[in-house]
């Protein structure tokens, strides 16, 4: 019997040999990575193109959550038998109706207060840094130190007048997309869904719009429910600003109904700025009090109100949200942060859907 040549077999050995000669931790080790990197990459460039369109991308995001947040409106005005134009039309005048009218009052009544707010915050810093300079090893020349190169770095990159203009433009042009954009997907948003559910074929078109259902009233419940803890939070944090006798509580609470739209992070900041107003105005007592309000009422939102206001489906991990919020930060700034939550939360939804709809029709048996 002849005797086989080592280098012919070697030398058949083709990829799929060597593939499955791989251990196994290995090969399933290589595929997720390879996943993720493709998942990473196309995050990536998706982020790339939406910072490039910006004014657009800002337009199409708070459209589609101006419409899930206003649809309801639309769907009691449909009830009332009008017309799908005139309702969309109703509702965006409502919505105008309410931002000018809380945008004057709120103006007519702090106009005067935001430099002293300015004031107010400038004395908190400094009582802050006379509180750190004499409780921590740190002189008070390596902390002008610093805080110096803090406001030259801010001073080098403030914008010239071009570039303000520019950006006014882009949010005035970005503000009045929104609106005409509002006015047709509440006009005719269900029928352009319709539309494209009825482009798909098999089996792939109930799947895709049961997803897209779920999709949406996690949108929608997550802009109500975000919209209304943020005004209990600010509603909360205001009276307890009004009780401490801390001024300029009404922007307070307007800045803590703002923060309120960027999860964990903007409520931190909110309270922070209130603390610091605090100190500057009525001392340290206060602004331990302060602080403890603004913790408890945060305690009863995130323990209480968010678990009865938010559906199940609609909260996530803090990990997760803090994740997405530094994300969307990086990626496109503050319009970054308002979004990455809702888009997080709607694409989980949309996943967990279809991983349903795929796991319900194998367990189906086969007719």
């Amino acid at each position: 019997m002849a005797a086989e040549d080592p280098g012919a077999t070697t030398s058949g050995a083709g990829p799929r040999q060597s593939w499955a000669a791989l251990p196994w931790l290995v090969r399933t080790a290589v595929l997720w990575s390879a996943c993720l990197v493709v998942i990473v990459a196309g995050l990536y460039l998706l982020g790339k193109i939406a910072v490039l369109l910006a004014p657009l991308a800002i337009a199409l995001a708070a459209t589609i959550f101006l419409t899930a947040l206003l649809d309801p409106v639309l769907l009691l005005l449909r009830r009332l038998r009008l017309p799908a134009a005139l309702a969309a039309l109703c509702t965006v005048l409502l919505l105008l109706g309410i931002l000018v009218g809380v945008g004057a009052l709120v103006w007519n009544l702090t106009a005067s207060q935001f430099d002293q707010l300015s004031q107010e915050l400038t004395q908190g810093v400094e009582r802050s840094r006379d509180f750190v300079t004499s409780t921590l090893p740190v002189t008070e020349a390596q902390l002008d130190r610093l805080v110096d190169q803090a406001r030259q770095g801010l001073s080098g990159s403030s914008p010239d007048p071009v570039a303000g203009a520019r950006t006014a433009t882009e949010v005035f042009g970005s503000a009045l997309l929104a609106l005409v954009l509002l006015f047709f997907l509440l006009k005719d948003g269900r029928s352009m869904w319709h539309w494209l559910v009825s482009r798909m074929s098999g089996a792939t078109q109930p799947v895709m719009a049961e997803a897209g259902r779920a999709g949406w009233q996690t949108l929608g419940a997550y802009s109500r429910g975000t919209m209304l803890i943020a005004a209990i939070d600010a509603l909360g944090i205001g009276l307890a600003l009004v009780v401490l006798r801390v001024p300029l509580a009404l922007p307070l609470a307007l800045i803590t109904f703002l923060g309120g739209f960027v999860p964990i992070i903007g409520a931190t900041v909110a309270g922070a700025v209130a603390v610091l107003v605090a100190l500057a105005a009525n001392g340290p007592t206060t602004a331990l009090l302060t602080l403890a309000a603004v913790i408890a009422v945060q305690q009863i939102e995130g323990n209480l109100l968010e678990p009865l206001v938010m559906k199940r489906q609609v909260r996530l991990h803090p990990a997760v949200i803090l994740v997405a919020v530094t994300a969307g930060t990086l990626i496109a700034g503050i319009a970054g942060a308002f979004v990455s939550v809702p888009i997080t939360a709607v694409l989980w939804r949309v996943i967990d859907t279809v991983q349903q709809r795929r796991a319900t029709s194998t367990l189906l048996p086969a007719e």
